[in-house]
């Protein structure tokens, strides 16, 4: 079986599945309005399995756990402090035997997610730098440990807290992606979507990945926003890159469905960016039929 590096370095674009927590919503799946979609893993872990099979059979080469709020510093705000290495295990599980029952006859990798998520997105919930290496570092090591085959450090928003998940990541020796989220301003400029303070992209790809990384990705920001923030990263970064847009917007707890980008011009946009990108998928918003037409539009036969 091929790596993750390897095939990233030798073959076609790689298809990334497309969003978990927004798509169990779309199911009807209760959003939890501290933790998001971590909850789900204890209320419908068969809706977690059977979404990351739909992406299989949509051509997803890479699956993503649902992690993305089941970090410490989430969890215990929530009241479910201590469910940290049951429900991380689980995301991690359930992701796994996903891709026995769909994937028997094709390679699928399996990422832990990591992201900058704070309970409730609330400010009042940020940790301390302390408390977040803390919490990622054991978020890290549990998801290293259930079998995940590379971690995905998404909706990067800053320098101190994403070079500290970045630090903590490659503490386990797995391939770490680095996503960042941004948005493009009236005037063109592309800026890391941060919660309080806002700088521009260029001024954080080189500190974040300095410590390292295996891809670098624009991920979780509007269309509009992926092919001028593709050129920033290609100005500071040598190495793989890739892109997984959203569509809709956000009220925490739920995601708004509304002007979602239809699915086969998801797929024309995304296939624009082939030529510069090693990967390609979806965030929020962006669901199974997105990622079928995705495959079909690089040529690539689904399930």
């Amino acid at each position: 079986m091929a790596s993750i590096e390897d095939r990233l370095e030798n073959a076609p674009v790689l298809i990334l599945d497309g969003a978990m927590g927004t798509e169990l919503q779309r199911r009807g799946v209760p959003m939890h309005r501290v933790a998001w979609s971590a909850a789900a893993l204890e209320t419908h872990p068969q809706m977690v399995r059977q979404v990351h099979e739909d992406y299989i059979a949509a051509g997803a080469e890479v699956i993503t756990a649902n992690s993305f709020g089941t970090s410490r510093h989430v969890l215990e705000p929530a009241g479910m402090g201590d469910q940290v290495a049951d429900l991380n295990r689980r995301a991690v599980a359930l992701a796994r035997e996903a891709r026995d029952r769909a994937a028997a006859d094709r390679q699928v990798w399996v990422a832990g997610s990591i992201s900058s998520f704070i309970a409730e997105a609330d400010l009042k919930n940020r940790p301390t730098l302390e408390g977040a290496r803390r919490s990622y570092s054991e978020q890290a090591e549990l998801l290293a440990e259930a079998g995940a085959e590379l971690l995905l450090l998404e909706m990067m928003r800053d320098v101190d807290y994403s070079r500290l998940a970045v630090e903590c990541a490659l503490a386990t020796g797995l391939p770490v992606w680095i996503g960042f989220t941004c948005r493009r301003t009236q005037e063109g400029e592309i800026l890391l979507r941060g919660r309080d303070v806002e700088i521009p992209l260029a001024e954080a790809v080189a500190p974040v990945s300095e410590p390292g990384g295996a891809l670098l990705a624009i991920m979780h920001s509007e269309l509009e926003a992926v092919a001028p923030a593709l050129d920033i990263l290609a100005q500071q970064w040598s190495g793989p890159v890739g892109a997984y847009p959203h569509s809709g917007d956000f009220v925490m707890p739920n995601w708004l469905f509304e002007e979602i980008v239809a699915p086969d011009s998801f797929a024309e946009t995304a296939a624009g960016w082939a030529g510069r990108v090693q990967m390609l998928g979806g965030c929020c918003g962006i669901g199974p039929d997105h990622i079928r037409a995705l495959a079909g539009k690089l040529g690539r036969s689904a399930a």
